[in-house]
């Protein structure tokens, strides 16, 4: 029987990695992917959110390498967990169990916030006053005089 999964999409958080009793790694993140459809005149846009998890040295490489927004490749298979509740209800959840996962994309450079920028242009205008300063000192360049090579 074949179960194989072939999925792209963006990371809506970033991974986060544990160990089994055993010391085994596992990272589990999640991806989105959006389905844009078109209803007559009007484009319609659907979520699909998928749970990934990863095993063993590709799990470290992923909680290391990986982060919010960034855009995969996941190749793995279908699995199934399935358990009873508090409430002695049954429930299941399908995941997918990474074999191997591809950077596609980084995620966009976020705008640097307003108070970054402000102490940026004080550094700046302080350089720029000690030049003032300096260049005040200094006789002006003459055109017309030699440069000393």
């Amino acid at each position: 029987m074949l179960n194989k999964v072939l999925l792209i999409g963006r990371l809506t958080s970033d991974p986060v990695i544990r160990y089994l009793p055993s010391g085994t790694p596992i990272t589990e993140f999640g991806i989105v992917w959006n389905r844009r459809y078109r209803t007559g005149d009007e484009w319609k846009e659907e979520s699909h959110f998928f749970d990934i998890k990863a095993y063993g040295k590709l799990a470290e490489d992923l909680a290391e390498r990986l982060s919010k927004g960034y855009q995969v490749v996941v190749e793995g298979r279908l699995t199934q967990d399935r358990w009873t509740g508090q409430d002695g209800k049954n429930y299941s959840r399908i995941r997918v169990v990474a074999e191997s996962v591809k950077i596609i994309r980084k995620p966009k450079i976020e705008e640097i916030e307003e108070e970054e920028i402000i102490d940026k242009d004080s550094e700046v205008e302080k350089l720029e006053e000690e030049l003032k300063e300096l260049g005040e000192k200094e006789q002006p360049f003459d055109e017309d005089d030699e440069i000393p090579f």
